[in-house]
């Protein structure tokens, strides 16, 4: 059920506070995966697999449960919390996965960072819709579910340009961009490219597009907005195809697999990175 449908009853729902699923008691601020079910809209696929905290536990007027939640690493997801549109998302129990109990709730999540300020910002891009731009979207989905340190942030800005550019005033020390990157090469070839960003500074406001997501263009975007870009990096991937006219799903053969090579390289600058500030 979309938000626009529970809207139209939400007049007529009741709070829950806690249900059991699989045998596994849940209730609001727990961390959980989505599983939605197959045939599900564009929303489902793009969130299948994510992790998600969940904001509230519905019931409607015919007694059936609903889970309210908001995607861990969306970076509107206080918005979400506020019950604001477009940052909230409801599944059936069917549908959530609990995670283990000892992973973090919400409050301690929101302790912890008050602590440990993230000083890399992962940053995956890309249209699953075209092809081979999904590159982005699928490295930084695996890197999620590795044990990176703790002051480093993984997100899937997907399309999502002005959510990115504002993330990005958070003065991250670097900032790793993963993109498809075509520039000429084998199709599958991944290259690490380091911008000038002294040369982003100074672009020309005519070149900043808000709905633009080509990775300059919203790295101009967050310096317009004031933001500091201190050191940015681009993961890049050399596409096989963008989709064409009509665009299609799913990763060529050869992109496909340089997805784990990418998450390695990931992985590698990470830690090359952590190294240089420790001296």
């Amino acid at each position: 059920m979309n938000e626009w449908e529970w809207n139209l009853l939400e007049d007529k729902t009741s709070t829950v506070r806690d249900v059991e699923i699989d045998g596994i008691a849940v209730k609001v601020g727990d961390r959980v995966r989505l599983r939605p079910k197959e045939g599900g809209d564009i929303f489902d696929l793009a969130l299948r697999g994510q992790v998600a905290i969940i904001e509230s536990i519905e019931e409607d007027y015919e007694g059936t449960q609903h889970i309210c939640v908001v995607i861990e690493d969306d970076p509107g997801r206080d918005l979400g919390m506020m019950r604001q549109p477009g940052h909230r998302f409801f599944f059936t129990l069917a549908e959530i996965e609990p995670l283990p109990q000892a992973a973090p709730t919400l409050e301690d999540e929101t302790a912890n960072r008050k602590t440990i300020k993230p000083r890399i910002l992962i940053a995956g891009i890309g249209n699953i819709f075209l092809g081979d731009d999904a590159f982005g979207v699928e490295v930084v989905r695996r890197l999620m579910n590795r044990n990176l340190p703790s002051d480093v942030r993984t997100v899937d800005f997907g399309i999502r340009g002005l959510d990115l550019a504002y993330a990005l005033q958070d003065n991250y020390q670097t900032t790793i961009l993963i993109d498809a990157f075509p520039h000429g090469q084998t199709p599958g070839t991944i290259s690490v490219v380091e911008p000038d960003t002294k040369e982003i500074a100074s672009a020309p406001e005519s070149l900043v597009e808000a709905h633009s997501m080509h990775p300059l263009n919203v790295l101009r975007m967050a310096v317009a907005m004031n933001g500091s870009l201190n050191r940015v990096l681009l993961v890049g991937c050399e596409p096989h195809s963008l989709g064409g006219d009509e665009g299609y799903m799913g990763l060529s053969e050869p992109v496909e697999a340089a997805v784990e090579e990418a998450v390695n390289t990931t992985e590698a600058l990470v830690r090359h990175l952590l190294a240089e500030e420790a001296v």
